[in-house]
Order: C-alpha cells, then structure tokens, then sequence
C-alpha cells in the first residue's frame, strides 16, 4: 500500500484540540479532511486500523510489557503504512486514587492524552478505552454492584471531561472484554454489560461538547461473535436509541487453529466457516440494521514472534487474506491486534514485510493462494514432478516467477485448471544441491494481489535417539534434517489420548511441546507432563514433508525414558 500523507510537522509542534490532518488542493492551500456525516461512513473511514497493544494496557506501566515508549515517529509510521485509525488500549488500575473520587493520576492522564493528540494530529482516528480493568476489579460488579459502579462512572466521568473537546475522530469504548465472576451464567453476565454499558453511555452524553455526538463503542460479553452475545447487545442499541453508537466484537479465529490443537495446522473449512459465520452475523445483526461494527482486536492467538512454527506462514497468510476479503465485503472495520509480534517498533520495520503487504492489498482485491507454499523434496528419492492445487479467488494465473526470471510454461511448469505441476526437470534445477532445507523459492503471480511464494525444500526423515529425563525438563535429541515440524500426537497404549486436552490425541504447539532446531532437541513440557498417567506413552511427531515419526515414552513419577523406533 503506498504512503498516506500524515501531518508529522503538526505532531512535532504541539497538537491543538480539535485539529485535523489536511490535505492539499490544486491551488496548493491546505484545508481541513472532510468527516463522514453519518455514523456508517465515520466508521468506515476507520479500515484498517491498528492496535497499539502491550503499551499503555501494560501493567504497571507503557514498557513493562517490552515495547518501547510510544513516540510521533511511531504514529507517523503507521498512518503512512495505510492504517486510517489506532485503538490506545489503557488500563487504568494503577493510575488512580481511592474511592470515592477515583483520581486519574495526572502525569498517567497527561501522556495519554500526547499520545491521543499525537495520533490525532496524524490523521488517525483513535480509540481509547478501560482495558484489562475488566479482569482486574470490573468483573466482581455483580457482587460489588455499588463499588464498581462508582469507580467505572468515576473514571468515565474524568475521561470524558478531559477530551469533551476533542475531535470526533476520537472514540471512547466502554470496556475491553467485559467478563464477570459470581455470575449464573452468561445470561445474566449478558445483564451486567449491559448496565455498564448504559451507565457509560448516558454519563458521557450528559458532559455535552463533542460527546453529546461523539462515536461511542460497546461490547458484547467478552467481545464475542455468538448470536446470543450480539443480540444482548443489540437490545441495549434498542432501549439507548441513540445514532451514535457502534458494536464491537473481537476475532482470533478458529480456536484449535489459531493455538495449533486437535490436528488444526492447516486452513480448512472449520477455519473458513468460523469466519463467514462470525462475519455473518456480524452484518446482520448490526450493519443491516445501520448499526456499524468495528472488530477491535483480530489476528491469530498463537501468532507471536517469540514463538515460531506454531502457525505455518502459508496457512497463516490463507487466513489474513479471507478475513480481510470477507470483512471487507460485510463492511466491518478491522483493527489489527499488534503488541509487537507484526511492527518491531524499535526499527519501525514489519517482521515479515509479505504479511503486511497481502492484508493492504485485501483491502481492496483478493490474492490467490495454494494447497501449501512448500514443496518438498526427499533427497533418499529421485526428483520427481511436484503438484499443488491453486485456489484462484476469482484471479487469473500469470505464471511462475523465480526472482526476475520468469519459468517457461509447457517445460517448467503446467496449469490444468486449478492443478499447478512443476516438471521434474525443473524441481531438479530448482533442488540444486538438495542442501537441507529451503533451496529455492519461486512465486506464482496472478491478475491482482499479491504473489504467492512456494519454498523448495530438501529433507531427509527426521531421526530421534533414546534418552532420559524428568517430568521438569525433558528433550527428545532430534535431527531434523530439513524438515520441521507441525504438530504431535500423545496416546496410552489403550489408544486413548494422552496428557493434557485429553479430548484430543494432537497436543497443543509450544504449550506443551516444543521444537528447538538450533538445539536439535524437541522439548516436552512441564505442563505435558503434568496432566499424563504413570506407564507407557506413544508419541507420533507429524511433519511439514508429510513424514511421520513415533517415539516411545515411558514415565515413572517424575522420571521419564524414551526411546525411537
């Protein structure tokens, strides 16, 4: 996506209240960036946007949780990279008085208010809100009815007599994840969001300025997608009749996909019906209705840089581009949850810069994808032609690309419908010198979006060796030899599973097992062994190459001993 211009002189000046980014006329005069009139449009001018996650939600402080201090640079950098608005995550607990008054700490409410201006002066949209508060001391509301509620007003009322001036493109949200202990169920949990979130409604159009009209965002129970969540939800719309309002829900996608359990490696139907369906009802209940939605958080849980592998890149990029495309089509705003793992914000780069670009073009277009963006070549096993099964979204083949160089149709490569082969001749000179692992990439290209990548990979079947060990630290010595790994299974010798999640023989990514490449190890975890019986135990490693390896457990108390097969 290319450069949006950002008014970075305003940031560094001073932000006034009530300023806009300008845009430039023929004539060369700067004039203010005209804003929707209704409340549909303001919400869709919002896509995409970005969270600034593990900062000011972090607790106690902006860098406990290793993101640096939020600077204009930073702002600059994410409007320039297309993001039209920012949700400020702000957890509040450690930055306020005692009851009765509640006092927001003026230094905390200061720098907040930088940041907001900062962001403002950028052309951002912004949202801020009462973060993991929820957790923190809103969810004893339905045993402390009395407290919490004057300590959620009390804060509201400060925070809304702080930015009643600002800018309409500022929007408060009542409460992150609202969720409720004591509660009988989500019926009646369904009941306290929805006296919050009328209590908070109410306060802040009474304080008048631009909160009489000012975009407010309300939550179902724990942002959740079900029907029955939103339908609460829309009832509280119905009896608060007002225009200004929007509906928020959260994304992470298909739960044993997102966190890699029972078996979900790879984008199926599960993955792709979770999201028509959460979609879906989405549009239905709320945008047909005239009612906007913004989906304030989305990514995949499990997609974190410090722990890789757990979601293959290929089935990862299948999921960003549907949920952009179907989000897109449904007029849902999205807003990229990012508490690092997709900006490093130290060097302002993007970890992976070919994610970054596919959820900027499904704005937009589609991209096509296929089966899997590796082929794999065993180096015990002559070359042969491989195949993948193109899923086109609607786009026209180009042809396959290695670098500059474009490979030949009819001698590299074949299109027959939707079925790609590569010829055996040029998995050859694409395989080299069959080194382990990624020997070559090659990108098929399409009428629009952008290309997809497929990685030539070299393997042999990975070989493990017996060890010892205990229940606190255990690794299984593996070579790997080109080949990684995608999920592990875990069975008693009844065939029953084994372990944890013991509704599932497939075990969960990095939870409770391990890959460690440069260590040549895979390590079982603590919480593996916790939940697993004295005896026997039979673990089948599952790989990218579509190699299968067993390993035998056996553990005594808290000794184990393994063994290959």
């Amino acid at each position: 996506m290319g450069t949006v211009p950002a008014a970075g002189a305003q940031a560094a000046a001073g932000y006034r209240v009530g300023d806009e980014a300008s845009v430039t006329s023929q004539d060369g005069t700067a004039k203010a960036s005209p804003q929707p009139s209704s409340p549909m449009a303001r919400v869709a001018a919002m896509q995409p946007g970005w969270n600034l996650g593990n900062t000011f939600d972090a607790i106690p402080d902006e860098t406990s949780w290793g993101n640096p201090r939020t600077t204009p640079e930073l702002l600059h950098f994410v409007r320039s990279q297309g993001y039209n608005s920012i949700r400020i995550p702000v957890t509040w607990s450690n930055h306020h008085g005692p009851a009765p008054d509640y006092p927001v700490d003026p230094a905390w409410l200061n720098r907040i208010r930088e940041v907001v201006d900062w962001s403002l002066a950028e052309g951002l949209h912004v949202m801020i809100n009462l973060h993991h508060d929820s957790w923190q001391w809103i969810n004893s509301y339905p045993t402390e009815r009395t407290t919490v509620l004057n300590r959620y007003t009390r804060l509201w009322s400060q925070l809304a007599a702080e930015f009643r001036d600002h800018s309409d493109k500022l929007l408060f949200e009542s409460i992150n994840e609202p969720q409720f202990a004591g509660t009988s169920g989500d019926a009646e949990s369904d009941e306290m969001v929805h006296e919050l979130n009328l209590a908070f409604v109410r306060l802040v159009r009474q304080t008048g300025g631009h909160n009489a009209t000012r975009l407010l965002v309300l939550p179902t129970l724990h942002t959740s997608g079900e029907q029955a969540r939103m339908d609460a939800l829309l009832n509280t719309f119905n009896e608060l009749d007002d225009p200004n309002l929007v509906a928020t829900i959260h994304f992470y996608g298909w739960w044993p996909f997102s966190v890699n359990i029972a078996g979900g490696t790879r984008y199926d139907t599960n993955v792709e019906q979770d999201i028509l369906g959460t979609f879906d009802r989405a549009y239905n209940t709320f945008v047909a209705r005239g009612i906007p939605v913004i989906i304030g958080e989305w990514a995949l849980l499990s997609y974190d840089y410090t722990r890789p592998g757990i979601i293959e890149r290929g089935e990862l990029l299948k999921f960003f581009e549907a949920v952009g495309y179907h989000a897109r089509t449904r007029k849902l705003t999205t807003m990229l949850w990012d508490a690092g793992s997709f900006l490093h914000r130290p060097d302002l780069r993007w970890r992976d810069r070919g994610i970054h670009e596919l959820m900027a073009a499904s704005l937009t277009t589609r991209s096509a994808t296929a089966s899997s963006d590796q082929l794999h070549v065993a180096r015990s096993s002559p070359v042969t032609s491989k195949t993948l099964n193109l899923n086109r979204n609607g786009l026209s083949f180009r042809g396959l690309w290695q670098g500059n160089n474009p490979l030949r149709n009819g001698k590299d490569y074949v299109v027959s419908g939707t079925t790609l082969t590569l010829t055996s001749a040029a998995m050859r000179r694409l395989a080299g010198d069959r080194a382990y692992g990624v020997n070559a990439t090659v990108e098929a290209r399409f009428s629009q979006g952008v290309p997809w990548q497929i990685e030539i990979i070299s393997y042999d079947t990975p070989t493990q060796a017996d060890t010892t060990g205990s229940t606190s630290s255990f690794a299984i010595p593996t070579q790997f030899r080109g080949d990684q790994l995608a999920t592990m299974e875990a069975e008693y010798v009844d065939g029953s599973p084994a372990g944890p999640a013991n509704w599932t023989p497939f075990k969960e990514f990095w939870t409770h097992f391990q890959p460690d490449y440069a260590a040549g190890v895979i390590l079982l975890k603590p919480e593996f062994f916790a939940e697993v019986n004295d005896g026997a135990i039979t673990l089948t490693f599952h790989f990218w190459s579509g190699t299968q390896v067993t390993y035998t457990l056996t553990k005594s108390g808290s000794s184990v001993t393994g063994s290959h097969a």
